[in-house]
């Protein structure tokens, strides 16, 4: 413990340190999701290069309300159905999505929650 004289004499110093940004695993592009098609979707989802593919996280914090035949996809400045990686796993928390083959990472800006059976947006995350 400090004592109030140690510090009304200067014998203590505080450093400070700026803090800097936090990234998931400090390795991909994050961004927020917001819902879409009266959806409310939340959260953080992290676009993640790696070799000649990658992977979309959707990170601990995520939620969404639910709809049927959700899934996965990227964007870039809008939905593209080549980029689907499969069913979304849960409608809350931390889930894990490889791209498919072919698909650079690089070439997306946008993490998206599709409707596929009724061809609708869900929920769009930003990169």
């Amino acid at each position: 413990m400090i004592s109030r004289r140690a510090i009304l004499r200067g014998a203590v110093t505080v450093s400070t340190v700026a803090a800097l940004p936090a990234f998931a695993g400090g390795h991909g592009r994050i961004g927020k999701f917001k819902g879409a098609s009266n959806h409310k979707t939340s959260g953080r989802a992290e676009l993640v290069k790696s070799g000649q593919g990658g992977s979309v996280e959707l990170l601990g914090d995520f939620k969404f309300d639910g709809a049927p035949d959700p899934k996965v996809a990227l964007g870039n400045n809008g939905y593209d159905p080549k980029t689907l990686m499969g069913p979304l796993k849960s409608n809350a928390g931390a889930s894990t999505y490889k791209l498919p083959k072919g698909v650079n990472p690089d070439d997306y800006n946008e993490v998206w929650i599709w409707c596929e059976k009724f061809n609708v947006p869900l929920g769009v995350a930003k990169l």
